[in-house]
């Protein structure tokens, strides 16, 4: 019986020892060939670190238009938090706006990009880089007026009405703004009327009444 523990033991101890050499021999060969190695022996494959290095393309473009303070009056006094307006667009023609409220301005954006990326529009945009046909769009007490411009002429506007269309991937266009100009009025109004323009095609079927194929 003791012989036969003893046999078992030199075979294990046999067997730890081969796995030890082969691990020395694959660390030796890894350091010949310069490849770097984490803790235990085990390889490090450096087109992953690449892949987790490269940077995620983003599908929309972000940009703040207004940031505001507001305060709540409560029992215990005022709370004060802070409103964050942000514009959406990847520049192919879909865009969205959203306002977002926390008690932190990155917090605000941060939830204004959620919400703006859940509510989203389209608008169509011609060879050109502009609106089909003129369009005016109310909201409140706010009326914004969009107008095609030739190639070259770029976005003749300021503001929020600018950031909403550079975004959408309009790149050129006249615009006025009449009444209030409140940021958020002003935007909502914009979207009105980019939601009024039609294409061509539309306007040749309402003028054929419908009847005939547009080709």
């Amino acid at each position: 019986m003791e012989e036969n523990k003893v046999t078992e033991t030199l075979e294990e101890n046999k067997v730890v020892e081969e796995a030890v050499k082969s691990e020395n021999v694959a660390q030796t060969e890894n350091k010949k060939e310069g490849r770097p190695q984490h803790k235990g022996g085990k390889k490090f494959d450096r087109n992953n670190r690449r892949e987790r290095r490269e940077p995620q393309v983003k599908e929309f473009e972000e940009r703040v238009v207004a940031i505001n303070r507001v305060c709540k009056t409560v029992k215990g006094g005022r709370r004060m938090k802070f409103s964050a307006l942000v514009v959406i667009g990847n520049g192919k023609g879909k865009y969205g706006f959203a306002m977002g409220k926390s008690g932190e301005v990155p917090d605000a954006i941060k939830k204004a990009v959620d919400k703006a990326r859940r509510n989203t529009f389209n608008v169509h945009i011609n060879k050109k880089g502009t609106i089909a046909h003129e369009v005016i769009g109310e909201f409140g007490a706010s009326k914004v007026f969009l107008k095609p411009a030739p190639e070259g002429t770029g976005i003749i506007a300021g503001g929020p009405v600018r950031a909403i269309l550079e975004l959408s991937g309009v790149r050129n266009v006249y615009s006025k703004v009449y009444g209030s100009r409140t940021s958020i009025n002003t935007i909502r109004a914009t979207n009105d009327a980019l939601s009024k323009l039609k294409s061509y095609k539309d306007v040749l079927s309402l003028r054929k009444g419908g009847s005939e194929d547009v080709k």
